[in-house]
Formats: C-alpha cells, structure tokens, sequence
C-alpha cells in the first residue's frame, strides 16, 4: 500500500488514541471528584473554642423582642423609684432638721474623741516604707482661742512591735498663699516622759502640745501645720498634724443654762454673750440617763450684739418614739460665727466639753406626738405625691389588669 494511504490512517488512529485517554482521564477526575464531594460533605469535628450562641431553631427562628413587656417594666421601676422618694421624705422628715436621732449621725456623737491613724512611714522625697507603720493621734481638729491641742506618734512594724522613734525636729507654721507673708516658726518639744501629753513614760510614743495662744501664732488665722521630723528603723521620716485656729472669740459662754417643756418638746437655753453679731451655728449632743447618746441638737439662727439665748432642743415626737430614759444630759456643746465669702469661714466659740446640763424633767408628761409640720415639709409631700400618683396612673392607663406594686410606707399619697 502506498505510503501516502497510510497517513489517513495512522492519523485517525491518533486522534482515536487521544479520545480515549480525554475520556479516560475525564471518568477518572469525575470518580475524584465524587470522592471529593463525598469527602467535603462528612461531618466536620466538634468545635473546640468558645461557643457563644446556641444552635438556631430549625423552625420559628428567633425570638423577637417583647416591647411591651419591656415598657411596663420601665413603669413598675418608675411606680417604686417615686414611691420610694416619697416613703424616704416622709420618715426622714418626722422630726425638724434641729433635732434628730443621734443614730443619723453617728460620726457627731463624740466630737472631742482625738483622731487617731496608722499609715505607712513616709520618708523625704515623697517614698514611704511598708516595714515601718507611723501611729498618729491629735485631740482636735478646730482650735479656738486660747485652746491647745495634742500631738502624738509611734512607730510600729508589721506584727505591731513598737519600733524604736527618735524625734529630731518639730515646727508649726500657719500656712499662707499667694503674697501673704510666711508666718513665724515655732519649735515644739515632743516627749515620752509620762508628763503633759504623754500619759506613760517609756512606751514609744512621744507626745507635743501647742498653744498658738502663747506663741507667735496667736494672732494668726487659719490653718497650722506642725512637722515632725524622725528616724525609725534606721529612716528618716516625717508626719504632718493640721488645725484651723480661730484667733479671736466673737462670743462667750456665761455659763447660764435654763430648760422648759414648750410645746411639747424639751429646749435648753444656753446663754451667749455675743461680741459680733451675725449667724451662729451651735451643735450639742444629748444623752439619756444610762448615758447613752440619743439627740442631736442644733442652732442655726442670726444673734444681735449682747446677752442671747441659744435654744438647742429636743423634739417631743423624738422624746416619745425613742422613749429615752429621763433625765437627760446635754453634753459636748461646740460652735461657731458662720463668715460668709470668707476664708476660714467661720470664727470658732469655746468649746463646752463633757456634761453641760442635767434636766430637771423626770416623766415624758407634756411631750407631744405630733410630726413635725412646716410650709417646707408639705411643700416637698405634695410634690413626691403628686410624682407617685402619676407613675401609677401611667402603669394603670398600660396595663389595667396588673396591680401595683406595693408602697414602702403605710401612709397614702395625697
């Protein structure tokens, strides 16, 4: 057969050739390609990392938002929030701001206990050193005229072993701002020798006293800071004692007292000679007769020049709600002429320290049960009820068939 025949031929062999393997090769990636599709489909394994929502329902899907129920939580919490304002107002109000339990303000109670601390020993440079710890006391904060005060300090460790304090130096200054002058330095003696201020020689702690009155602080006003300069545990430390000292007395105590039932509460006049006039404000503390603190009275009122009565009174609904056993004691009086747009603003009176007066009064007759009644106090009811019955009316006009909640105090709204 001539040569030329055969091309045809070998040709159409070729490309039969190529056919088959295209569908060789095509069965071949379609088989792979089921396999992958099967592989592709398994399960995939577990989820090993935090999960944070849980799986969707398969029909309903989520659940939508309630707003109805979200609207009447808000006027519930609106009905106790204005239901709660009135109840406090009410019971707060029961007795006049001049005489309330002593219970309300129990940091009152004993104005002349002496402040007492334990920090840290700080060292110059603004450190401090947790091995050392540095006890503080001082017997006040506000120094009136002619007044001292009493400054002490130990040092302890850890465990509350006494360390061993050496004092090197203590100086009181009256701090000053701006172009004021500096005030003099005065030197102050500390001692742990059981005499003045220091109640037991030999303990660790050592005591100073200042009178700004008999230094060259006594005409100075304001506050004095004394510093104490020491070494302990082998550092130096330093501690910073601070009173407000009023220079002057803008009235004097005569040391007459007189009491009375007056409608129905028990006052106690205490007599002021007053050399500047203006507003005072006086606080004493009264206890019953075990000696337990119960009232708290207080004068806030404007005095004229002269002789005046301060009258620090005790409530009659006080007197028979807290049914104190009688007589009573006034005790620990302090006060002050209040100095408006003023700095110090206030120009401290003589303390009267420990018992003042025991009353006379020996039965509760006379005293009265009444609340205590004001234009303030029915302003202020008027508008807490008024806000407490309309948060109920918003949650009744929502949601008629759903009660109230309850109020926290027996006495309705007007």
């Amino acid at each position: 057969m001539p040569t030329e025949a055969r091309k045809p031929r070998r040709l159409a062999w070729s490309i039969g050739l190529g056919i088959a393997a295209l569908a060789a090769a095509g069965l071949y990636l379609a088989r792979g390609g089921e396999a992958g599709a099967e592989h592709a489909t398994a399960a995939p394994p577990p989820a090993s990392g935090p999960q944070f929502f849980a799986k969707l329902p398969e029909q309903g899907g989520l659940p939508v938002p309630d707003g109805r129920e979200e609207r009447r939580r808000q006027l519930v919490e609106q009905v106790r929030e204005t239901d709660q304002a009135y109840c406090s107002y009410l019971e707060g109000s029961r007795y006049p701001h001049e005489s309330q339990p002593i219970a309300r303000n129990p940091d009152q109670a004993h104005p002349n206990q002496p402040v007492t601390e334990m920090n840290p020993m700080r060292t110059p440079g603004g450190g401090s050193s947790d091995k050392v710890l540095l006890q503080t006391s001082q017997s006040r904060v506000y120094l009136a005229a002619g007044e001292a005060v009493a400054f002490s300090l130990r040092a302890v460790d850890a465990q509350g072993q006494t360390v061993p304090l050496v004092v090197t130096r203590a100086l009181a200054q009256g701090m000053t701002y701006g172009a004021s002058r500096p005030t003099a330095q005065v030197a102050l003696p500390f001692a742990d020798d059981g005499g003045g201020a220091d109640p037991v020689a030999g303990d660790g702690a050592f005591a100073g006293v200042l009178s700004p009155a008999q230094t060259g602080l006594a005409g100075f006003h304001g506050t004095i800071r004394t510093e104490v300069r020491y070494t302990a545990g082998g550092r130096s430390g330093f501690a910073l004692f601070d009173v407000i000292y009023t220079p002057t007395l803008p009235a004097s105590w005569t040391g007459q007292v007189r009491e009375a039932t007056e409608n129905g509460s028990l006052n106690f006049y205490l007599r002021l000679d007053v050399r500047q006039p203006g507003r005072y404000v006086v606080t004493g503390r009264v206890d019953d007769a075990r000696g337990k603190p119960f009232a708290l009275a207080t004068f806030n009122d404007v005095l004229g020049a002269g002789a005046q009565d301060v009258k620090l009174s005790v409530f009659g609904k006080l007197l028979t709600d807290g049914a104190p056993q009688l007589p009573l004691v006034l005790r620990d009086v302090d006060g002050y002429l209040l100095r408006e747009n003023a700095d110090p603003d206030r120009l401290l009176l003589p303390r009267l320290e420990g018992k003042v007066y025991a009353s006379k009064t020996q039965s509760p007759k006379g005293f009265s049960d009444a609340e205590w009644q004001s234009e303030e106090r029915s302003r202020y009811l008027t508008e807490f009820a008024k806000d407490r019955k309309e948060a109920r009316a918003r949650l009744a006009a929502f949601d008629p068939g759903q009660a109230a909640p309850p109020s926290a105090c027996a006495q309705p709204a007007g």
